[in-house]
């Protein structure tokens, strides 16, 4: 986990969305941002990269000349030299993959300038033990340098065939989660954005008459997510993308879309729309090139609706690859072989012949290998994270944790862990309650880890039980508000809180519970970095409520639609919120459901066998997970019910009662969707 960002600054240039550019040359703006400095940035992004921190600067003057680095300063960001433009890059690295620490940013020799936050688990090679960012740069360096504005499609760049890919065909192939900034020195052009679901997050700040410089950070500083959630921004609303604002008032930041943007800066002068006011610049989109990947996007699964409805149809009304290892997983031979004999040793065999009957059970079988290989991936822990580790105590051994609520999905994972982790590692399971022993979460963990310990003895399991009262977060509460900006509801402050102290790992862990020699209780602070979250797995499997609601009221062609905006709207409700409020302890989230091949997996399999709603609560929902609760042999978690993380908590009551002065106070204004600075008791 990183945390990045980027400024640009002087040389009176406006950096607008395509659609308003033009609304932007008629609007006077500052020529010094009177906003967010630099140093402020760098003090939030170290929360996130704590093993260094970097920054470069790169000064473009209005022909075209470059002039060196002097490193960033940390105050009001002004650069020397009438209508130069300042680009200031910086980097705070949190070292996990590699064989030796690398620092951010990264300088190519051609003097192009890369940072990176994310990890790569294909599409481009990297080495045993090497460092994705260094590979990416790589890649990126043999690029074509055409002007990507003056082409209408990637591929029609006029020189890819004979130089290399574009930058957008590159980052298209990467699998895995993924924010970048990256400047390409030959071509005078700014490459950003953020992988398709949004699983790390970027935030934008576009200029406004009070700041004209454009930011981008994967996270916000404190001060400028209070006193900023509603700037004015005269005219840039005027037709603008609907991809971006369809407000009169923006925030401060907002969240960037899922994607891939430029920002051409050669030739400065000739590019100015309104001379007199300065360079507006316009940011290009640019589509995804890899035709996998639009298939995910797109979410379109091939079996919605069975033939008759209620029964489950023939085989032969399904179609025929559903039940064929895609060629993603033809190569994991190893991945299969060790989950097909695990399944053995567990006396779950089934009977994986055609049958209608054995439809379930057969493509749970596959998600089953789907998602081990995605634990798997996630979960190495290569020479240089080991060194790390080997300067513990050995009963702090845990270099990955769970964010744990003994549910379905967490227990899923802690199973799957448990398989691809070595058994000399501990692994930690954090679960937070804001109702002691009392809360339903809390129960639930006590009973997940006691089937955890029966499945797998021979592992040294630690639940962490991180208990807190919300009267007494104060200055808790009022940073969280600003990781979790721009969302700014109690419900996303509600569940930001939650994951912020659960990711924190400092609980208590009790020696009996977790079947140490010793009988009592004693404090403890996780020091996992890795952290695994079942994020995803509600919207790919109709976990939530709403899914009952839809199916009831409109069949299954209403389940799939209102499945697919739930994973299209993931990037903006929940992935740049989460990524805040848990990388803010120096530790990475991964989410194994969001794997690009489990969703693939996903969508081949027949809704009908995702779930089954016409069945009870704990049943029909997320019903194919629950078969791969049993193949791993939980058998009492299968059945579990759905608890979003604010209510299984019970931080969502407590909340209630103190800002509504009770539930159902609470619940007659609908507190979940009420905008913290909005309400006042």
């Amino acid at each position: 986990m990183c945390g990045i960002a980027f400024v640009l600054s002087g040389g009176r240039i406006v950096i607008a969305p395509s659609a308003t550019a033009a609304a932007a040359s008629g609007t006077r703006f500052s020529e010094e941002g009177k906003g967010v400095t630099v140093a402020e940035l760098e003090a939030a992004l170290r929360r996130r990269g704590p093993d260094s921190l970097g920054n470069h600067r790169v000064r473009l003057c209005p022909d075209d000349t470059i002039l060196g680095d002097a490193g960033c300063d940390g105050g009001d960001d002004v650069v020397g030299g009438v209508g130069a433009a300042e680009l200031c890059f910086i980097g705070a690295t949190l070292q996990l993959r590699g064989a030796e620490p690398v620092s951010q940013p990264l300088v190519a020799q051609s003097g192009s300038v890369l940072v990176y936050n994310g990890e790569i688990y294909g599409g481009i090679h990297i080495d045993i033990d090497g460092n994705d960012t260094q590979s990416l740069l790589s890649s990126l360096e043999s690029c074509c340098c055409c002007d990507p504005h003056i082409v209408v499609r990637d591929e029609a760049y006029p020189c890819c065939e004979s130089v290399g890919k574009s930058v957008p065909q590159i980052l298209s192939t990467i699998k895995g989660p993924w924010a970048l900034i990256y400047w390409q020195t030959d071509s005078k052009t700014l490459w950003f954005g953020r992988d398709a679901f949004g699983r790390r997050s970027l935030l934008v700040h576009w200029p406004t008459p009070d700041d004209s410089r454009f930011i981008l950070s994967s996270v916000s500083p404190s001060p400028f997510s209070r006193n900023n959630s509603a700037s004015e921004v005269n005219g840039l609303e005027s037709g603008a993308d609907p991809d971006f604002s369809d407000h009169t008032k923006v925030s401060y930041w907002e969240e960037l879309p899922c994607g891939i943007y430029s920002v051409h800066l050669k030739d400065l002068g000739n590019n100015a729309t309104c001379m007199k006011e300065g360079s507006v610049i316009k940011v290009m989109k640019h589509d995804w090139t890899d035709s996998s990947l639009h298939t995910l996007i797109r979410w379109e699964r091939k079996s919605v609706v069975p033939i008759v409805d209620g029964l489950i149809p023939d085989q032969s009304s399904v179609d025929n690859g559903n039940h064929q290892l895609s060629p993603s997983f033809s190569n994991s031979r190893e991945a299969e072989d060790k989950t097909s004999d695990w399944l053995e040793k567990r006396d779950q065999q089934s009977d994986f012949s055609s049958s209608p009957a054995n439809c379930i059970t057969q493509s749970a079988h596959r998600l089953l290998i789907a998602l081990r290989e995605s634990v798997m991936l996630r979960t190495n822990v290569n020479r240089l994270y080991q060194a790390d580790l080997n300067k513990l105590a050995d009963d702090e051994l845990a270099p990955i944790a769970i964010l744990f609520s003994g549910g379905l999905d967490s227990m899923i994972l802690a199973a799957l862990l448990d398989q691809c982790l070595d058994f000399k590692w501990t692994i930690d399971l954090l679960n937070v309650s804001f109702d002691g022993q009392l809360a339903p979460d809390r129960v639930s963990s006590l009973a997940g880890l006691k089937e955890l310990q029966r499945i797998s003895p021979l592992r040294r399991w630690r639940l962490v039980e991180i208990d807190t009262d919300l009267a007494n977060l104060k200055g808790e509460s009022e940073h969280v508000m600003s990781l979790i900006h721009p969302s700014n509801t109690y419900m996303d402050l509600n569940i930001g809180i939650a994951l912020w102290l659960a990711a924190g790992g400092d609980g208590w862990v009790n020696r009996s519970t977790c079947n140490m020699q010793e009988s009592h209780r004693y404090k403890y602070k996780s020091t996992s970095r890795v952290l695994l979250v079942g994020s995803g797995a509600d919207e790919q499997c109709a976990g939530y409520g709403r899914h009952r609601t839809k199916y009831r009221l409109g069949g299954w062609v209403s389940l799939d639609e209102e499945m697919r905006l739930d994973v299209q709207r993931i990037w903006k409700r929940n992935m740049g919120r989460d990524d805040r409020c848990i990388s803010d302890h120096g530790k990475e989230a991964r989410f194994p459901f969001l794997d690009e091949s489990v969703i693939k997996t996903l969508l081949e399999i027949p809704l009908w066998e995702i779930a089954k709603l016409d069945d009870p609560v704990g049943k029909g929902d997320k019903k194919i997970l629950r078969e791969v609760a049993k193949m791993l042999g939980l058998r009492e978690a299968a059945f579990l019910p759905k608890r979003a993380i604010q209510f299984g908590s019970r931080i969502a009551r407590e909340s209630n009662r103190k800002n509504f002065g009770s539930n159902r106070a609470a619940n007659q204004a609908s507190a979940g969707s009420v905008e913290v600075h909005q309400h006042t008791r």
